[in-house]
């Protein structure tokens, strides 16, 4: 009965998730950007003063939500658990490598399942490149990659992403001076807020993660989190054809070069089993306490940063010479780290 349940919670994570994102979408969220982690991280780097984007600036609640959400149920639940060290300056590393890759699709696993559901056929080669990200990473897993084994830690370490995420909150009420918000492209904060609370709940307690489904597949043959990974573009997919908001046809955030939108979500695939987890699943564990994951998150935020600003970023016209530089550095880095982090018995 447990196991039936458990499938079942999978499934309404991912329609809930799918609903909401097509619904945020009606009520202001960019067009295909319901929910993006790379691009609300990068949102709030602007926020923070770390890019000069001027429409790219807000602390976007559906992050913060996401994070709460997952603490507040992991408490409840006792299943909070403070645990890390495992590769503390790797995984920072690799989770700007991540962003590099997401921003030159012009969006992570989520929003690339969200552009799908929505109607954009360039987004298929997104998908091709995070599976065969995946593909690589479970061979170096195969070969006995390990970033190491996290440790228990006192319960403060995990307590400290969730209070920035609250201290985030305050500062959109209290608007300082050093902080910076662009009141366009989104919709209304409360509606975000809850709908990333009741998302993060469910997604700490199914499992949800865009690359785990396919790593799972392709190790063992486990469907599990893929069942999520369908339910999220089916129901998101029903919910745009309800809503009048399906068009078949390129983003208008997003481009049409096949081979980097192919390479950047590579790239994504790779990194995100390396971390063991996707973007949207580095940030539920963050909440549950997982300071690994609270690290990743900081250089994903950190990358966003330094993106915009060396001209990483991809635009609708297309990459940037940039862009494919760090595209192809990041694809070499993380094969390379693959490699030489292999342990056999």
């Amino acid at each position: 009965m447990w196991k039936s349940l458990k499938n079942n919670l999978i499934v309404v994570t991912g329609a809930v998730l799918g609903i909401a994102a097509a619904i945020l979408v009606k009520y202001g969220n960019p067009p295909n950007m319901g929910v993006c982690l790379a691009c609300f991280l990068r949102d709030i780097a602007g926020a923070l003063g770390l890019h000069q984007v001027e429409k790219l600036r807000y602390f976007r609640p559906e992050i913060l939500g996401f994070i709460l959400g997952a603490f507040i149920i992991s408490s409840l639940r006792k299943d909070f658990r403070s645990e890390g060290g495992s590769s503390p300056i790797l995984r920072f590393l690799i989770g700007m490598f991540v962003m590099f890759g997401a921003l030159i699709f012009l969006g992570c696993p989520t929003r690339m399942t969200l552009r799908l559901a929505g109607g954009d056929p360039t987004a298929i080669a997104g998908l091709f490149g995070l599976i065969f990200g995946a593909f690589l990473g479970t061979q170096l897993l195969k070969q006995g990659f390990t970033l190491g084994r996290s440790q228990r830690l006192n319960n403060f370490n995990g307590f400290i992403l969730p209070f920035l995420a609250v201290i985030l909150l305050l500062l959109v009420a209290i608007k300082p001076s050093f902080i910076y918000l662009t009141p366009t492209g989104h919709a209304p904060f409360l509606l975000s807020l809850f709908a990333g609370l009741v998302i993060g709940s469910l997604a700490q307690r199914s499992g949800l993660c865009f690359v785990g489904g396919f790593r799972n597949y392709l190790l063992v043959r486990d469907t599990y989190l893929l069942k999520g990974f369908f339910s999220v573009l089916v129901f998101a997919f029903l919910t745009n054809f309800v809503l009048k908001q399906f068009s078949f046809g390129a983003s208008p955030i997003g481009h049409k070069e096949f081979l980097w939108n192919f390479l950047g979500l590579t790239v994504v695939g790779l990194g995100s089993v390396m971390l063991e987890g996707c973007p949207f699943r580095q940030t539920i564990l963050a909440g549950r306490g997982n300071t690994d994951s609270a690290l990743t998150i900081l250089g994903m935020v950190f990358a966003a940063g330094i993106a915009h600003n060396y001209l990483f970023v991809s635009s609708p016209q297309g990459t940037t010479i940039n862009g494919r530089i760090i595209t192809l550095i990041g694809l070499v880095f993380l094969l390379i780290l693959g490699f030489l982090n292999r342990q056999k018995e």
